[in-house]
């Protein structure tokens, strides 16, 4: 049996859980030296570890140096009330269970001390089977909220990895769907050589307007996917019709305008580009209701879609065609703006108009220079972290 200032410094540095359940170390608070002392015998008899302290605030000052396992306290003290230390006890050490030992025989006391957190309440005199009760019952608890809290910190750091594993996971998932994507878009540039090249600037520009609109990188992904995909339909159109040199004939205009369903057809059917199939449906819609294949009108037709149709045109007005040359930027601007209302979504077209032109030159020149090697989706990120910040 020690009094507190024969504790040894490397006994703070013991962890609890590691000690035989035998060794407990039961920290006893009492003002009265008999009863200390028999407490102290009586669970040093029993193969615990009783160290004895005489107040309330020395027993705190034990409790922030060492590790135990049980306080046992008196009530009233002539330092003050055990109550107050159990409240400090429990703001301080909350998973270290606390006996209440008293003289006072209220059974209102008793309620408040249980109240306040005390594991147990044991009346003064007692029978020493009582106290080694009590505290085995106080230890086992304490036992078992430990176990807990073990499994609960295991648990987390199991779910921790788990969600890592799903994170890369999904991460490669997703990788491999762009290298798919990748691979249809090359294969209809294989198809239409007019094509080459379009698909990917569209995506990169579809993805700076999305960005500077202030949607989300999930959505901004989906929207991503269906500008790079937007003519996968024409996988499905006769050679004869796709590469005709001169213009189409009314019957021949027709099926050319079923690229849009032809490619919802296929795209719809794979579930991370469901979101992406519908950008595809509805690329050729106009503001004012006089697109195809529906004539869908306004906010009728998907943000993504009418942010698409701004950035086809400003590759279209920008790039080399058999029958015209290309434009400039500034040209490309002063034509979606005259179509603000009808063609396009004048919300986009605002937006369009705030991005300076050196952010499209640098786009352009990122993918004309690279796109034969990267991705789109990266190669169109890469370049608008560099130039275009995230809309808060």
């Amino acid at each position: 049996m020690r009094d507190s200032t024969a504790q040894a410094a490397s006994d703070a540095e013991m962890e609890a859980d590691t000690r035989p359940a035998g060794s407990a170390r039961i920290l006893v608070v009492d003002d009265e030296a008999n009863v200390r002392a028999v407490m102290g015998a009586a669970l040093e008899h029993k193969g615990y570890q009783a160290i004895l302290s005489t107040s309330g605030r020395e027993a705190m000052e034990m409790l922030d140096r060492e590790p135990f396992d049980l306080v046992l306290t008196d009530i009233v003290m002539e330092d003050g009330s055990g109550l107050t230390l159990l409240q400090r006890v429990r703001e301080q050490h909350p998973n270290l269970p606390v006996v209440m030992v008293t003289a006072i025989h209220d059974i209102g006391v008793a309620i408040d001390a249980m109240r306040r957190g005390a594991f147990d309440y044991l009346l003064k005199p007692f029978e020493r089977e009582h106290l080694i009760a009590s505290v085995e019952r106080a230890l086992e608890h304490g036992a078992a909220m430990h176990e807990s809290r073990s499994y609960q910190a295991n648990l987390e750091r199991v779910v921790q990895a788990r969600t890592e594993m799903l994170r890369q996971a999904i991460e490669d998932l997703e990788h491999s769907y762009d290298i798919t994507l990748e691979a249809l878009g090359d294969a209809l540039d294989l198809k239409d050589a007019e094509t080459e090249g379009h698909s990917k600037r569209v995506t990169a520009y579809t993805i700076a307007l999305a960005r500077a609109m202030g949607l989300g990188a999930e959505e901004v992904k989906a929207i991503a996917r269906g500008a790079f995909l937007h003519d996968i339909g024409k996988m499905a159109i006769p050679d004869q019709i796709l590469r005709k040199p001169g213009p189409l004939t009314l019957p021949e205009r027709e099926v050319m305008r079923e690229h849009c369903m032809r490619g919802y057809e296929i795209l719809r059917k794979i579930p991370f580009l469901r979101e992406s199939a519908e950008i595809v449906y509805c690329h050729q819609e106009r503001f004012d209701g006089s697109g195809y294949p529906n004539e869908l009108r306004g906010v009728d037709i998907p943000i993504g879609a009418r942010i698409f149709a701004v950035a086809d045109a400003l590759d279209a007005i920008t790039s080399d065609r058999p029958y015209r040359r290309a434009g400039g930027f500034d040209t490309a601007r002063e034509e979606i703006l005259r179509c603000s209302g009808t063609q396009f979504d004048p919300a986009v077209v605002e937006t369009f108009l705030k991005i300076p032109n050196e952010l499209w030159n640098e786009l352009r020149a990122e993918i004309n220079g690279q796109h034969k090697r990267f991705s789109p989706i990266s190669i169109a990120s890469a370049a608008l972290d560099k130039t275009l910040p995230e809309k808060n």
